[in-house]
Formats: structure tokens, sequence, C-alpha cells
């Protein structure tokens, strides 16, 4: 009886030494957590460094094992450039636990902004392998590579890329802009049938001969354009239009297009000049800005032209509007185009829809004087492929709900048919 009631006095002064021993360390919990908190608004808000150190450091010999004061306390040598003591401190959260993702993203930023290119790739590898499905580093690994000039290896981790992630628009831009920066040549033909359901009229003939000069630089095409259109199973126009334009790369995310056209043939515009600013931005999105100018026997006008694009996994859609301005009024226009791409940049289906007549349509540029204030409603569709290594085919077909005079419409149907030798 005695040993019971011994018994039972033990066991509640046990149970009530381990309710205060629990109520210490959870209060000393809420502490070290309300110490952290105020540390991390004085790094971040008030940028008092030296306040924000103490406190990580008292923070760090009250719980030893709690990582993100380690972490903190790196990152305010980082930013008061204590490199050494920054790298030590990510260091040893990494070595205590591989998996927090913010340490090595700091030692990889670090890396990169004092070009250890060589420590920052072996870094973002020890991160791959510890979150293999975290793509930010993955977009690091490749960033570092673009830095170090390697060419071959970004191209050959885009291609890895490509495949692990076929559906992501950021991978897929980078290949498409690191493709068009390798060095290629081509030389190709165009051939556009254009009919109309209207008795008499047409059809028109529209062929191109061009050469592409494809460098790191951007690319530079020369392009020389024969039209002839028929009426009445007659010739009534013809002639030859020459063209040189240039892609330039600015920097690693934007590039400009100059084009100029010139002819003495009444087919064609006299003088046809163009520029565009583009640039693209995060998550796939591209934007640009440029203008057009036409000069012809009858009239010159100035088209200012805003576009914007997106990628979507192996989709690109893109709106491109067209503000044209002649004897102080405008006359819009617009083209909606969707790709879907394969595998490579040359290997897509489109699809067209527009309103209105714009400058960037060769084959009725001759026209488009006549057709700015006209109604005109197009849809049509393509596919375009690249056959092994050197040959590039494509075929697209469009119809045009044209208006031809006040009230009065014509349909017309176009065949476009591409061919390209790559070298």
């Amino acid at each position: 009886m005695k040993n019971r009631r011994y018994i039972k006095t033990f066991l509640i002064l046990f149970l009530l030494f381990g309710i205060t021993q629990n109520n210490v360390v959870f209060a000393q919990k809420i502490d070290v957590d309300s110490l952290l908190t105020v540390a991390i608004r004085e790094v971040n808000k008030d940028k008092n460094y030296e306040a924000a150190l103490k406190k990580t450091t008292l923070g760090m010999k009250l719980a030893p094992d709690y990582l993100d004061f380690h972490l903190l306390t790196g990152r305010i040598y980082q930013l008061t450039n204590v490199k050494d003591s920054a790298r030590y401190y990510y260091n040893y959260v990494i070595n205590k636990n591989p998996i927090c993702e913010d340490a090595f993203g700091y030692l990889i930023n670090m890396d990169i902004e004092e070009k250890k290119y060589s420590e920052a790739l072996i870094m973002v590898n020890k991160a791959i392998e510890a979150h293999p499905g975290n793509k930010d580093f993955r977009y690091k690994k490749l960033s570092i590579y673009e830095l170090q000039g390697e060419k071959e290896k970004s191209e050959a981790y885009l291609k890895e890329m490509q495949a692990m992630y076929p559906k992501d628009s950021d991978f897929k831009l980078h290949y498409f802009i690191a493709d068009s920066r390798l060095k290629s040549d081509r030389i190709g033909i165009n051939y556009n049938y254009t009919s109309f359901n209207r008795s008499g009229y047409g059809p028109w003939h529209f062929g191109s001969l061009q050469y592409i000069r494809q460098r790191d630089w951007g690319s530079a095409i020369a392009r020389v354009n024969y039209s002839n259109r028929y009426a009445d199973g007659q010739s009534i126009v013809n002639g030859i239009q020459y063209e040189a334009e240039t892609y330039l790369f600015t920097n690693k995310k934007s590039y400009s297009y100059i084009g100029g056209g010139y002819s003495s043939d009444p087919v064609f515009p006299k003088l046809r000049l163009g520029y565009s600013f583009f640039h693209n931005f995060n998550k796939g999105w591209e934007g640009d800005l440029g203008l057009r100018y036409i000069d012809s026997d009858q009239t010159n006008f100035t088209t200012a032209v805003v576009g914007v694009g997106k990628y979507l996994g192996s989709y690109w859609i893109n709106l491109r509007s067209y503000l044209q301005f002649d004897n102080s009024t405008i006359y819009p226009a617009f083209t909606l185009t969707s790709r879907y791409y394969f595998n490579t940049r040359f290997d897509y289906l489109t699809l067209i829809a527009g309103y209105g007549t714009s400058p960037d349509e060769r084959t009725t540029l001759g026209q488009i004087q006549e057709r700015l204030s006209l109604d005109s409603f197009r849809i049509g569709g393509g596919y375009y492929r690249l056959f092994g290594e050197h040959y590039i085919t494509g075929l697209q077909l469009s119809v045009n709900n044209q208006e031809y005079a006040p009230g009065l419409k014509q349909i017309e149907t176009e065949i476009a048919m591409m061919f390209q030798y790559q070298f």
C-alpha cells in the first residue's frame, strides 16, 4: 500500500516535470521564432544589418540546429560584402540540410556575380542533383554556359531540356534564339498563286528568289521578287522588286529588324522601308514596336506597328496591329498568328486570321493604297517542315473576303509554296 503511494507520487512528479520542460521548450521556440522574424524584418525592410546580425548570432546560440539563423547570417554577410563569411554559412546550411534551395541559390548567384563560372557550375550541378525537379537551377546552368560563351554546350543542354520539358515555353524560346544565332546559309524560292471568284479577274502570280546568311550577330537577307497579274487571260501588269533585310541581335533578349525594297515597276511600290524592335521578356513573352513606310506613284504613308507574342509550351501566339496614317486618316489592320512547333523552329503548323491590309503582305503590296479603306477578312493555315538537315519546305492556303469597291466583295484564294536549302 505504502509502495503504491510512493509510485503514485513519483508519477505525478515526473508528469509535472515533463509538462514544465515542454512548456520551457515551447516558450523558447516561440522566443526564437520571434527573434528570427525581427531579424528578417531588419534585413529586408529596415536594412539594419548590424542589429540583425546580433539577433542571428544569439539565435544560433539558443537554437544551434535552427538553420534559418545560419542562412540569414550568410545573407547578411553577402549583403555587406563579406563574401568569405557568407560562403561559410551557406555551405554550413547545405552540409547540414542539402534540401535547402535558398542556400544553393545564393551561392550560385555569388559565383556568377564574381564571374567564378567554374565554381558556379559545380554548385549548380550539386543543386540539380539535390533538387532535380527545380527548373530554376537548370535555367541557372544554361545562363552559366551562355556567360562562358559555350555555344555548343548551351545548344546541347537546351536540346536536353527540350526533351525533358517539352511544354516549357522559356526553354523553347531560348532554344529558338540560340538556334537562330548559329552559322548557316540558305537559298530558297517562294511561289504564290492567287485566284479570284470575280469573272475575268486574275489570277496573280508572285515569286521570290532569296539568299539568307545567318551568323551569331544576326542575319542578312537578299531577295528578288517577281509579280505578274492577269485579267481576261492576259498579263496586265508585271515587274521586279529588289529587297534587302537584316535581323540584328542587340543583346541576349532583344533584336532589331531593318528592311527595304525598291522597284521601278508599277506592280510594286517604288520604295518600301521598315524597322521593328523586338524584346523577349520572361515566361515566353515577346513584344515589338516598329514603323513601315510606303512610297508609290500615287501617295506615300507611314504605318505604326505594335505586336505581342507568347510561347505556351509548344504553341506560339502573336497578335500584331498596324495603324496606317494616310491623309490624316488612320486605317487599322490586325493579324493573329498561331503556331504549333514540333522539333525545330522550321517544323510547325500555323493558323492565321486577320482584318485589313498591311504593308507586310507582299502579294498585295502594289494595291495597298486602294485597299486601305476597304474591308478585308482573311483566314489561312499551313504546314512547314525540315527534312534532314538541309531541306525546308512549306505549304500554306489562305482565303480572303476582300472588298474591292464600296459594297462589292470578292473571294481571293491564295496558295503559297516555299522551298529552301540550308548549308
